[in-house]
């Protein structure tokens, strides 16, 4: 029954404990202590909003960057994770395998702060050896979620001989 809740409450956290019994077969009761007792084992570590900012009035630049790195003696990658991630610019960082150790989506006003936390903020930690930034151009689904929904598809072209 958890991994179900958990997999419905990632796909929907507003759903109503009402429903989310309903959907499991149990009562609201189990249903609420089993959320609790998640949180307080950061099982469930956050409830978020997907936006997508290309529907709004303002500006956002979002990058995702490759970094490589060099492991500590007896801390391996996690001491240089524990720096990035302190960063209020980083949305999201990930160890990965691949060329790169690192793959982190940051987000920004304008693509002059981003190039300027690459350059003082991310390249000079120790143990950083190369970064890689790309600039996220447009994104089509988030966390499972489309982003052109609702909008018109273009039709195909006709095509004659």
């Amino acid at each position: 029954m958890l991994k179900e809740m958990l997999s419905l409450l990632e796909k929907n956290a507003r759903i109503e404990v009402t429903d989310l019994a309903a959907l499991l077969n149990t009562d609201e009761k189990t249903v609420n202590e089993q959320i609790r007792e998640c949180e307080e084992k950061h099982i469930i570590a956050g409830y978020h909003t997907i936006i997508n900012w290309d529907n709004t009035n303002t500006e956002i630049v979002k990058a995702m960057i490759a970094v490589s790195s060099t492991p500590e003696r007896d801390q391996g990658y996690d001491h240089i994770a524990e720096i990035i991630a302190s960063y209020p610019e980083v949305a999201s960082l990930y160890l990965v395998s691949g060329r790169t150790e690192f793959m982190l989506i940051i987000n920004a006003a304008t693509m002059r702060e981003i190039a300027d936390f690459v350059a003082h903020r991310l390249a000079p930690i120790e143990g950083v050896r190369t970064t890689e930034t790309m600039f996220i151009l447009k994104e089509y689904k988030v966390m499972g979620e489309l982003m052109n929904k609702g909008k018109d598809k273009p039709g195909r072209l006709l095509m004659t001989l």
